[in-house]
């Protein structure tokens, strides 16, 4: 069922106020809502209703039936400066079911969740296996995995589901009062601010006697501080680094908001005076909130394995990684160790179990800049010959067939003592980069180009001053090779992304990159507004 509710400028009218947002969204949830029974710990009933799909899909010749009960929640607030301008509700339950016949998969899924509906989804799930295994190369070989019974939850502290509407949207609309007090002159101010809450709770069966109970709980903050100068005609913005994680309503508590919100804004006022890169090359020291998002287009991508064989090439394409030369590939400096890890705490890929039953792990994909392992499911595992799944599999909601998705792939921090001073200290001519924005690469994820939300000039060990219009491009294994310094623990994030898009149809999966602050070498640096006013001549020159 679907369920969704949206306000534009609710403090704008006179007939509301910021007091009864709660009455007002309780009376619209309940006239909306059409779920009898939500499913929050599944009863005896849910159970038998599984089992008796699983029994269904068996007699109709599966040799194998999962089904996944899947209700989705997502609540946000947004405002502008002290105005709320939107609020949302949004639920939706089903059943998705994934057979498989002739050595063939087939899904189907329905949002009446009731044992007449159930069996006709089975049905369509058997005969679309049925036709698809008219075109199989090969029949499909699962990775055994041991049946468990089990549940799990997302560990938080305060369920942001409990947190009214209206101390939500008090506190978006105090702290873009805090940001408005910075002095800006003639220059106008502009904030922006969104949070979201969303919560997964699923229950997974399957035909090998696995029964799971998951309730997976996520919160997705953002706010942008945008400054314009209407003599100029020009503008700047800064996004806050708070990013999305794994976790409850303490997160947002705890995160400094009162003096970031002030930083962003006076840090957008002065992007709009800074200083215009000079191109060139720099070496670059990237802080953890922006150096999260390289390692996901870079590392991330290339290492599943769907892209790696060539199964997969929607949203910037395969894998430079080809099956002949990924294993024991020099992927970068010795610095370069990553995890792939679903056990990661905060991490939004953080799970019990994957979609395939499979208990979450940690294991490492790069040792020592040696590419060791790939990220696999139940189906792909054999196919490298590997005994056992790394758990990767994922859907986005019960209408979703699952597919391999990214786990949380993280930077290892430098086991020796390093601070970021310490990095500033040691460079003579860099550049330091914050917050992550544009970015562009290509279909093997090889050729890149990113930006950030701050930049500023490293001269002789100090950071001298603001730069602006600062992009760095390069290639995949020459930039990971040339990391030759590594903070320490004390400067490990996490960043992340609520929605990576992959697969045809589209589907979105939350993940998670923690990595600490990092420089990497002599990289080439170029000026974007320069480079766009050249663009339109015919005279962009990378390599120069």
């Amino acid at each position: 069922m679907d369920r969704r509710l949206f306000l534009k400028g609710v403090l704008a009218t006179s007939a509301l106020s910021l007091g009864n947002l709660d009455s007002l969204v309780a009376r619209e949830s309940q006239r909306l809502r059409r779920i009898d029974t939500p499913l929050t710990n599944p009863g005896k009933s849910e159970q038998d209703l599984c089992d008796a799909l699983i029994t269904q899909a068996k007699s109709l010749g599966a040799t194998y039936c999962d089904v996944r009960l899947v209700r989705m929640l997502s609540q946000s607030v947004s405002a502008r400066n002290n105005v709320v301008t939107g609020l949302s509700d949004n639920e939706s339950y089903g059943v998705g079911i994934r057979v498989i016949k002739n050595g063939t998969w087939g899904f189907a899924a329905t949002r009446d969740v009731d044992l007449a509906s159930g069996k006709l989804a089975v049905q369509e799930a058997v005969t679309i296996a049925e036709s698809n295994s008219k075109l199989q190369s090969a029949p499909l070989d699962l990775a055994p995995v041991e049946a468990v019974q089990a549940e799990w939850k997302t560990p938080i502290a305060k369920n942001p589901f409990d947190i009214s509407y209206k101390d939500r949207a008090q506190f978006l609309i105090d702290m873009h009062a805090l940001g408005a007090s910075v002095p800006m002159g003639s220059n106008k101010l502009t904030l922006h601010s969104n949070l979201r809450a969303v919560r997964e709770e699923k229950y997974f069966a399957s035909s090998e006697g696995s029964k799971i109970w998951q309730e997976i709980t996520r919160i997705d903050p953002s706010t942008w501080a945008i400054v314009a100068d209407p003599t100029k005609g020009e503008f700047a913005e800064r996004a806050l680094f708070v990013l999305p994680q794994g976790r409850g309503f303490e997160y947002i508590e705890q995160y400094p908001y009162k003096d970031e919100i002030k930083q962003a804004a006076a840090e957008a006022h002065e992007k709009i005076t800074a200083v215009s890169v000079e191109p060139g090359k720099y070496d670059l020291i990237l802080h953890p909130t922006h150096l999260w998002l390289t390692i996901h287009e870079s590392i991330g991508h290339p290492t599943e394995l769907d892209r790696i064989l060539g199964y997969e090439a929607d949203f910037a394409g395969t894998s430079f990684l080809t099956p002949d030369k990924w294993k024991e590939f020099t992927y970068g400096s010795d610095l370069v160790n990553i995890v792939a890890d679903r056990t990661q705490e905060g991490g939004l890929a953080t799970v019990g179990y994957d979609d395939d039953g499979v208990p979450a792990q940690s294991y490492s994909l790069i040792e020592k800049g040696i590419l060791y392992d790939v990220q696999t499911t139940r189906e792909q595992a054999k196919l490298i010959g590997q005994k056992a799944s790394h758990g990767q599999s994922y859907a986005e909601g019960w209408w979703n067939t699952p597919f391999q998705r990214m786990p949380n792939v993280s930077l290892q921090p430098n086991p020796k003592p390093k601070t970021m001073d310490d990095i500033v200290k040691d460079t003579g001519k860099g550049i330091l980069i914050k917050g992550n924005s544009s970015y562009s690469i290509d279909q093997q994820r090889y050729n890149f180009q990113f930006t950030g939300q701050v930049a500023y000039a490293v001269e002789d060990g100090k950071i001298t001053h603001m730069l602006r219009d600062v992009a760095y491009y390069g290639k995949t294994s020459k930039f990971w090779d040339s990391l030759d310094a590594l903070g320490d623990k004390s400067t490990y994030m996490l960043g992340g992304a609520m929605y990576d898009g992959k697969g045809e149809p589209m589907q979105s999966n939350p993940v998670s990159h923690g990595c600490p602050v990092a420089r990497f070498a002599n990289q080439r640096v170029i000026n974007t507004r320069q480079q766009s006013a050249n663009s339109k001549h015919g005279m962009v020159d990378y390599e120069s």
